[in-house]
């Protein structure tokens, strides 16, 4: 994939525990790849990446 699309950058994330947000009792990781310029400020990581879908479980 880096070759292919040359990411600047990776988020990578996990959520663990209820204390940590999980919301389904098992693991995945999000690996996301990051480019300059994606989202005006990309401070705060995976979660506010897309603001809008940030506050997911109100949909």
């Amino acid at each position: 994939m880096t070759q292919q699309y040359a990411p600047d950058g990776y988020n990578i994330g996990i959520n663990d525990g209820l204390a940590a947000g999980q919301t389904v009792m098992h693991l995945h990781i999000h690996l996301i790849p990051r480019y300059t310029g994606d989202c005006t400020d990309p401070r705060g990581g995976v979660r506010w990446i897309f603001p809008e879908k940030a506050v997911y479980w109100l949909s």
